[in-house]
């Protein structure tokens, strides 16, 4: 069973720590809603960290801290970056762990995560919640970031795909930021998947956005793999040109983003959006469609195949 514990982590004096003996991963308690760490236990951090700011609290500068987060969309220079750099209440009850942050007053949305972690198996689900303390309607869309490690690979898949003539119609959208530069050599554009490589030496930022209808993303660094499972609304309104997953890549992480529906939340209203994550060991990094089929999918498979009796999305 998974055991919660209060424990020092990156100079904050107050984290908490949750772990089942195979992974472990540790909230932030005196800043957040944070992850700040995911991974095997006894193992490294699969999540970046940013070491100038680690340990710090208060002020009004927005930080990105590392690790995961929670955003609504769409992104603005004043909604999306309030700072989350005072304490959040974390709290246990019947195995799942919540995390409440103080309302962002600039927006009125207070947010809270759910945690729950499996027994004995590599395996958590995150529970995302906005909800709505304004006096008036709200429209967002949920928006969770898990900001990755240094020199690993974003994987994306694509809908299946289909001679011409007998498909006449699109499948799916990719939304493209100005500075996004498809020559890049981080990007592989595959039939199947596109992959996004992190560079350290890197210059410039590229990110992309896609309607991803398989329900997953995944990202493989250093022999491991992590892989986000997440639900799709046919139908949705999706942000960014309908896309319900992000990948932004710089010189020193790599953000895995998925997005809920765009909805319009009456005062006292909820958004939910539910992220389930797989960790993998022994998994080489892909370098194109086949190393994906051969060496990940199987996995995804595992993991689709692990949550969709037992946990109902």
């Amino acid at each position: 069973m998974a055991k919660l514990e209060t424990v020092p982590y990156g100079g904050w004096d107050s984290c908490h720590r949750l772990s089942n003996g195979v992974i472990d991963l540790v909230v932030t308690g005196q800043v957040g809603p944070r992850i700040i760490r995911l991974g095997f236990s006894g193992q490294g951090n699969l999540f970046c960290e940013v070491a100038e700011e680690l340990g710090r609290t208060g002020g009004d500068a927005w930080r990105m801290y590392g690790g995961h987060r929670f955003w609504h969309a769409p992104e603005d220079p004043l909604r999306t970056y309030q700072p989350d750099n005072t304490p959040v209440e974390v709290g246990e009850c019947s195995g799942v762990v919540r995390v409440v942050q103080p309302l962002e007053v600039a927006t009125g949305i207070q947010k809270e995560l759910d945690i729950e972690m499996g027994d004995a198996a590599a395996h958590v689900r995150i529970t995302h919640r906005l909800i709505n303390r304004n006096l008036w309607q709200v429209t967002l869309a949920p928006w969770a970031l898990s900001v990755m490690t240094a020199g690993g690979t974003g994987v994306i898949p694509l809908p299946p795909r289909g001679p011409h003539p007998e498909n006449l119609l699109p499948v799916n959208t990719l939304a493209l930021w100005p500075y996004t530069d498809m020559s890049d050599p981080r990007w592989t554009w595959g039939e199947r998947y596109i992959l996004l490589r992190q560079d350290e030496v890197a210059t410039g930022p590229q990110k992309f956005g896609a309607d991803v209808r398989d329900g997953w993303v995944a990202y493989v660094v250093g022999g491991y793999a992590f892989v986000k499972l997440f639900a799709r609304a046919p139908g949705g309104r999706y942000p960014d040109l309908g896309s319900n997953v992000e990948v932004f890549t710089n010189d020193f992480m790599l953000e895995l983003e998925t997005l809920g529906r765009v909805q319009r939340l009456e005062p006292g209203g909820t958004a939910e959006h539910i992220e389930d994550w797989f960790l993998f060991e022994g998994v080489a990094a892909p370098g194109g469609d086949a190393e994906v089929e051969a060496t990940l999918l199987p996995l995804v498979r595992r993991a689709q195949a692990a949550v969709a009796p037992a946990l109902p999305r």
